[in-house]
């Protein structure tokens, strides 16, 4: 067992990360004691994963808050927040777990201080850590739940492929698209799991595998460009993935190969599911068009292990996500329930207001 992120003392304390880029070679925990080491762990993938962003945001503006003195009136505080909170939304555009917890620990914040303008900013800092531990058992919950409502998809002999890495790695719980299958591991099931390596940084290979083999789950790596073939010779009975960002109407953004792979599963007659929080949801938004999808540096490409691969002349598309179509997505599992053929109908009358 271990935990991807946790908050260790009381106002004054700091964030322990995993460090998700030395996986799975060596596990190793660093400490981020002040927002711009927080800021770096997020810029470079230390931490990753949609809902694990968003408690690393709820603990980054508390982290923001630290160094200022205790007894100062909010006025300050609530400048720094905001500042913090612009440093928090510049660092991953796409995941929208991110901002979702901003936003809510700002509300909580600016409602704090309308209300009790002579407090003093140890109290508002006590209010934004309990606010971000609330977030945080509540990214728990929800993972045990999202593993609960998609665990009888699972059933003995079943042959699943997954991509990229929402498992434990991903959020403060257990997973999303990994909970399923955990839970039906719980449940006494045999299945198979198929990971696609997902390049160019590897997440299936590094992490996801990782994380199924520590369960003593059946796990095989394969090349991305492998998953058409499998299907192909019907070793595929389904895909689950998690998911950075969903539409109102349901398009879902989620690490660059994911359309491909819900393109291949249509052909082939193969269900394609999306397991993800409600917090994952942008309600703002009507489609899939107008999700930001974060462009990564060149050099994830041109080098390999530090070994450059691909010529410095050559240009470079790297975008990090790519967005699943609606009508491709049999069905979303959700911790509220699963929206089997997800429409912006069904999404509303599910997920509400989130």
């Amino acid at each position: 067992m271990f935990k991807t992120l946790e908050w260790k003392g009381g106002i004054d304390g700091y964030l322990a990360l995993t460090d998700q880029r030395l996986l799975p070679a060596d596990f190793v925990t660093i400490k981020c004691q002040n927002i711009d080491q927080l800021i770096d762990a997020i810029k470079t993938l230390a931490v990753r994963g949609a809902p694990a962003l968003g408690v690393a945001a709820a603990y980054g503006l508390v982290l923001g808050l630290k160094d200022l003195d205790n007894d100062l009136d909010l006025k300050t505080a609530i400048e720094q927040l905001d500042k913090t909170s612009d440093l928090l939304a510049s660092s991953r555009p796409t995941a929208v777990n991110l901002f979702w917890a901003l936003k809510k620990t700002k509300d909580l914040a600016d409602t704090f201080a309308a209300q009790n303008p002579n407090a003093k900013t140890f109290q508002l800092k006590e209010i934004l850590l309990n606010h971000a531990h609330d977030i945080c058992s509540d990214d728990i919950r929800m993972c045990i739940q999202i593993g609960k409502n998609g665990a009888d998809l699972i059933q003995d002999g079943t042959s699943i492929l997954t991509h990229c890495n929402a498992g434990a790695l991903a959020t403060a719980g257990q997973g999303t698209a990994l909970s399923p299958m955990f839970e039906a591991k719980k449940l006494g099931r045999n299945f198979k799991v198929f990971v696609d390596e997902t390049r160019p940084l590897l997440q299936g290979s590094r992490l996801t595998a990782w994380e199924l083999t520590q369960a003593d789950i059946d796990a095989t790596v394969i090349c991305d460009n492998m998953a058409a073939s499998l299907m192909k010779q019907k070793k595929i009975d389904m895909v689950i993935t998690g998911a950075d960002r969903i539409a109102a109407n349901g398009d879902t953004a989620n690490k660059i190969g994911t359309y491909s792979l819900s393109v291949l599963a249509k052909y082939h007659n193969i269900p394609f599911f999306i397991a993800a929080p409600s917090s994952t949801f942008d309600l703002n938004i009507p489609n899939g068009s107008q999700i930001p999808i974060e462009q990564r540096s060149p050099n994830e490409l041109r080098f390999f292990n530090n070994i450059q691969i691909a010529p410095e002349k050559a240009n470079v598309y790297n975008p990090a996500f790519d967005v699943v179509n609606a009508a491709d997505i049999t069905a979303i599992i959700t911790e509220k329930g699963v929206i089997n053929s997800p429409d912006a109908q069904k999404i509303s009358d599910m997920i509400g207001s989130n």
